[in-house]
């Protein structure tokens, strides 16, 4: 299978860089399975690396539970991101989308970790290991068309990462860590397409709360022989607070946020 692997990493980082759509793994590869999945995402990541890219974290996928049905989906996934792909929102960035397979936004957290967290912490612990608390938008995309895939496929595909634009981070503090535990879990976020509200979400949707995504995560990779533990320095977006929605050139998205001391953002497509 090691060849197999090699050959589907491969595959998918030739789709994702000439921004096309292939079949889905698992119909060549029935038997593809999460292991494999992310063993063929190592194979990938060593390969961007090889050509210079430069992995600067973690994405963590499918951790809102409403999304499960719409995409025959049981359970979270993560993909790494790049230095290239993940960074702060500039005020006058319009986002162009060109690139992207059937791009589609996600308002999420974004922690940036200070310290590199242990499998088994709690939230509070976890909480301890976190530099700052960001707002984000990630772009997803689909290689496969029509955003039909299994799970696996997912994995393989970059754990559907196109982008991460985040807001001001918000330093985590001795005076501040009580009010941004409970608010994590607490506050709303409003999703506007062209001013109008979409969808209002909560931190309590990604798995009870950002930071047990992100223990979610570890858990993950603690399993894993293929892919590196978390590290100090690394960026973690923890999943969508809504639905993802498709996005269109000439539409800007914002979002108003409540209950949290994050400004909310506003992004337009090209």
């Amino acid at each position: 299978m090691t060849h197999a692997i090699e050959a589907l990493a491969r595959d998918a980082l030739a789709a994702l860089d000439a921004g096309r759509q292939i079949a889905p793994f698992t119909t060549r590869h029935p038997l593809l399975d999460k292991e494999q999945a992310y063993q063929a995402a190592a194979a990938a990541r060593a390969l961007r690396v090889a050509r210079g890219e430069k992995p600067v974290g973690r994405k963590i996928g499918f951790t809102n539970s409403d999304l499960w049905a719409q995409y025959a989906i049981d359970r979270p996934i993560w993909g790494d991101m790049y230095a290239h792909t993940a960074r702060p929102l500039e005020q006058s960035e319009i986002f162009v989308l060109a690139p992207f397979c059937e791009p589609q936004i996600e308002p999420e957290i974004v922690l940036g970790l200070a310290r590199a967290p242990d499998p088994g912490m709690d939230e509070r612990a976890l909480l301890d290991c976190v530099g700052w608390v960001a707002h984000g938008f990630e772009i997803v995309q689909s290689i496969f068309p029509g955003w039909r895939f299994k799970s696996a496929d997912t994995i393989a595909a970059f754990g559907m990462h196109g982008a991460l634009r985040f807001g001001e981070p918000l330093a985590v503090t001795p005076q501040n860590r009580n009010v941004l535990f409970a608010a994590l879990t607490e506050f709303t976020v409003t999703l506007c397409r062209d001013g109008a509200a979409i969808e209002t979400g909560r931190g309590v949707n990604v798995l009870g709360g950002p930071l047990s995504a992100l223990r979610h995560l570890l858990g993950l990779l603690a399993s894993d022989r293929c892919n590196p533990p978390l590290s100090a320095g690394e960026i973690v977006t923890t999943g969508t607070l809504t639905r993802a929605y498709p996005v269109g050139a000439g539409e800007v998205w914002s979002t108003v946020m409540a209950g949290i001391p994050l400004a909310g953002l506003s992004l337009r497509f090209g």
